[in-house]
């Protein structure tokens, strides 16, 4: 199958690119190298380097390479920065879907897999773990966004044959995340603490989110290509961790002598996630495997290598 990642140079698109062609499919990556790295690219993979804003110059990419599947996961993906900036967010997380998905129907793409999140939209007042069928209270424009381009694929996909699945991501967090500035506390940490330099935590400490291992996203888009269910998907574990609780976990296992530094907190960042995903588990047959421990293990491990 001919696929196209967009963001296929970032850190969960990598990963799922080196996965698509390790089973075979032909894979070509749209980034514009905003937060993606080239070193990240399988050489496999046909790169282009274009903007999902720019649709001319995505129009040439579906001229030369005309996908049967896209996963689409090219992003403006910090909270912080949506409620800084809205209107680049609204260009980059809303027109850059609205342009894939023209696109796609008019090329008769057959499969359209979208990487949307799941505790930006779903907001703090639901329950815990959050089911798809509570009631969608983004409390910033990153999840107003989200939810927007959920809609829009909806709209498409009724107007169309194309096949859309929405996958709400919880915090993925794994090799190749990019520690530098404010996407993924995880990676984050790991930059720091491997240097033994103080760490800052916002507020505090004890917001709470649902990690996901990132080889599990990896799987939860592989089994949604096969799949003939739009959900959405959550892609969780189920379970809260606390800041506090990562820090603590991640200096256990990297020996680190970090200071941990409590900061005013962040507007607009949400204080409790967890995401339910047993309609995961009974329509795509899919369930994280890799607890928390475990995934902080391998991504310490990884940034020790790549330091």
């Amino acid at each position: 199958m001919k696929i196209l990642v967009s963001g296929g140079a970032g850190f969960i698109g990598s990963n799922l690119a080196d996965a698509l062609i390790e089973k075979g499919h032909e894979v070509a990556i749209v980034d514009n190298l905003s937060t993606g790295t080239k070193e990240n690219i399988n050489k496999k993979a046909k790169f282009y380097e274009v903007d999902v804003t720019d649709k001319e110059a995505l129009a040439k990419v579906f001229d030369e390479f005309t996908p049967d599947a896209i996963h689409h996961l090219a992003a403006q993906i910090s909270v912080r920065h949506s409620t800084e900036d809205p209107a680049e967010d609204v260009h980059t997380n809303v027109i850059g879907t609205i342009n894939l998905l023209s696109l796609a129907v008019k090329n008769s793409v057959k499969k359209f897999i979208y990487s949307s999140t799941g505790g930006a939209i779903y907001g703090d007042q639901a329950p815990k773990p959050t089911t798809e069928e509570a009631k969608e209270e983004p409390v910033s424009p990153y999840g107003i966004d989200k939810l927007f381009s959920e809609k829009y694929i909806h709209y498409f996909a009724s107007l169309s044959k194309l096949q859309t699945v929405c996958l709400r991501y919880a915090n993925v967090y794994g090799p190749r995340q990019n520690p530098h500035g404010e996407a993924g506390v995880v990676a984050i940490f790991a930059g720091k603490m491997l240097k033994d330099e103080p760490v800052q935590v916002n507020g505090t400490g004890e917001q709470t989110r649902d990690y996901v291992y990132v080889a599990d996203v990896v799987a939860a888009n592989l089994a949604a290509l096969e799949s003939e269910s739009p959900g959405p998907f959550n892609i969780g574990t189920g379970k809260e961790t606390s800041v506090n609780q990562i820090a603590d976990y991640m200096k256990e296992i990297s020996g680190c002598k970090s200071e941990i530094r409590h900061t005013e907190g962040k507007p607009g960042e949400q204080m409790y996630s967890s995401l339910s995903s047993a309609k995961a588990e009974k329509e795509l047959g899919w369930s994280a495997k890799i607890e928390i421990k475990e995934g902080l293990e391998k991504t310490i491990d990884y940034f020790k290598n790549a330091s």
